[in-house]
């Protein structure tokens, strides 16, 4: 059972884990030991998220997403299986916390009589600046 929130938490057979040999530190143990994590959760399938949260989740851009909508995190920072496995939990759950955000709708506002009567002065003054370095009146020396 991975415990996400007090109201959610997912069954252990809907995560698949699979163990394979890591890169990076640990000596001749890397080529020995499969240290690292591979964890998969059929998002998309899962009884155990709401629809809406579900579709929160599938809808982000982010390439531990496959096109099927199956969640898949590896995990090799650490030299040990059991650390390993535990990271990927942790940042499947962050994933999934991250997603029950709801975004706040955007309230369209206009602007004020003020603001658009204090652009349009501001484009008259820049407009006659402009205007005045033109080579009009000026007489040149030939």
């Amino acid at each position: 059972m991975l415990f996400i929130h007090s109201g959610l938490s997912l069954p252990a057979h809907e995560l698949v884990e699979r163990f394979v040999r890591a890169s990076g530190p640990g000596g001749q143990n890397v080529n020995k030991v499969a240290t690292a994590v591979e964890l998969r959760f059929d998002a998309k399938n899962s009884p155990s998220l709401n629809e809406a949260l579900r579709e929160r989740l599938l809808a982000r851009r982010d390439r531990r997403i496959t096109d099927e909508g199956v969640v898949v995190i590896s995990a090799q920072r650490f030299r040990t299986q059991e650390r390993n496995r535990e990271d990927a939990r942790e940042r499947l759950v962050a994933l999934i916390q991250a997603a029950e955000h709801v975004p706040k709708k955007r309230i369209a506002t206009k602007p004020s009589k003020g603001a658009k009567e204090r652009r349009l002065t501001g484009k008259r003054e820049r407009s006659t600046i402009k205007s005045g370095r033109g080579s009009r009146g000026w007489e040149r020396d030939a």
